[in-house]
């Protein structure tokens, strides 16, 4: 095999508005020499998505490995890092690590009878459904038929020092159910629709198309906004519902007090620019993980003093106008996975959901992994080109 892995960009359907994602063929994820990770490498930063075909072989050291090449200077652990509270979290259900290499998690749906990579046999795993997630959901009669966004998000864990969000993320598809679409419906009075979508398909819409599509002045309080996230972000918002469009959650006063949170130290708390830039091509994409926003800082320039929106409501309302017109359905790239596809994804350009409603018996595995960052995210101010995704800090400010 020659040392010049193919990138091909995808060829998307006439009428849509997605411009991200490459195949990348004559390359083997178990053997990638440094020449051929340079060429993934500003792949990854120019198309977002890459699809591996054909690499069912690879091992969850390989597919760690791979990842932990993107920000090698990190400290490879997981990107939730040890989650404090892990029985309260929302990500608690869906995730089973593999113990030989823990940053490895296996999501998916169904019993594997004979376990898989050190889980023990008879192993359950459960697919989200947004049955336990969205404050009202597609009615029982139509639940195969059709299907929702889970929750649209970042791998990130939002709180923590030593835990910046992952720049790249790993998905590989070990067992993929066939035969059947769902219809995803967004049921927020828009009409909005995706017909003929793969079962169990990942979701992706772009960052950069979100904030490019921005008015001038929107764009601007985008550039100059910090998002103030939730302190155990996963735990705080266990109570909480989310809207139908899956893009952060209902204002019903459910998410966890305080008190009722792990011990929080106001140091950990991350303060993110709004707008996350591209370390290659120097592109700002909005980026924001909704459903865990907890007050926003807006600079407004002209000597004129940083406005806090503390009230929760209203800074999820901004957001979502900002968002929402991001995750119409022409701008949302939904792959049709095949047993084999190794989805290497830019996590600090895209957003990515969880889509679909699986029968009982029918049976999907996934390995992920994605690797807490070694710093935070290029903001605006930072200039493109100081780095790979995340090596320039960005100071998160401590609050008190």
């Amino acid at each position: 095999m020659s040392s010049s892995p193919e990138i091909r960009p995808f060829v998307h359907p006439a009428g849509s508005g997605v411009d991200f994602g490459a195949t990348v063929t004559n390359v083997d994820v178990e053997n990638i020499t440094d020449a051929e990770f340079d060429v993934i490498r500003d792949a990854l930063f120019t198309h977002q998505v890459l699809v591996f075909k054909n690499q069912g072989h690879a091992t969850p050291k390989a597919q760690y490995e791979l990842t932990q090449r993107f920000d090698p200077t990190a400290a490879g652990s997981y990107g939730h890092g040890k989650t404090i509270d892990a029985a309260r979290s929302v990500l608690h259900p869906d995730l089973k690590t593999i113990p030989h290499q823990p940053q490895v998690q296996v999501i998916g749906h169904g019993v594997l009878r004979d376990g898989y990579e050190g889980l023990p046999p008879n192993v359950r795993l459960r697919h989200p459904h947004h049955r336990t997630f969205h404050a009202d959901h597609v009615p029982d009669a139509d639940d195969l038929a059709c299907t929702r966004f889970y929750r649209w998000h970042i791998d990130a864990a939002l709180y923590g020092r030593a835990l910046a969000p992952p720049v790249a993320t790993t998905l590989l598809a070990v067992r993929v159910p066939r035969g059947r679409v769902q219809t995803v419906r967004y049921d927020d009075g828009s009409g909005d629709a995706i017909p003929d979508a793969p079962l169990g398909t990942t979701a992706f819409v772009s960052g950069y198309a979100l904030y490019d599509r921005l008015s001038a002045a929107d764009q601007a309080l985008a550039r100059a906004a910090r998002v103030e996230y939730a302190p155990h972000p996963y735990v705080w918002m266990s109570g909480a519902r989310s809207r139908p469009t899956g893009l952060g959650l209902v204002s019903e006063g459910r998410e966890l007090a305080p008190r009722d949170l792990p011990p929080v130290d106001p140091a950990d708390v991350q303060i993110l620019p709004m707008c996350w830039r591209n370390p290659v091509t120097g592109r700002l994409a909005l980026q924001v993980h909704p459903s865990a926003v907890r007050r926003l800082h807006l600079h407004l320039g002209h000597g004129r003093e940083a406005e806090v929106v503390d009230d929760l409501e209203a800074a999820r309302a901004l957001v979502y106008r900002l968002q929402r017109p991001g995750i119409a359905p022409e701008k949302v790239y939904l792959h049709d996975w095949e047993e084999g596809d190794l989805v290497l994804f830019h996590n600090r350009g895209l957003l990515h959901s969880v889509v679909g409603a699986f029968a009982d018996d029918e049976v999907r595995l996934f390995r992920q992994c994605n690797i807490a960052g070694s710093a935070m995210p290029l903001g605006p101010e930072t200039e493109a080109g100081a780095g790979d995704g995340g090596r320039v800090p960005v100071p998160v400010p401590a609050v008190g």
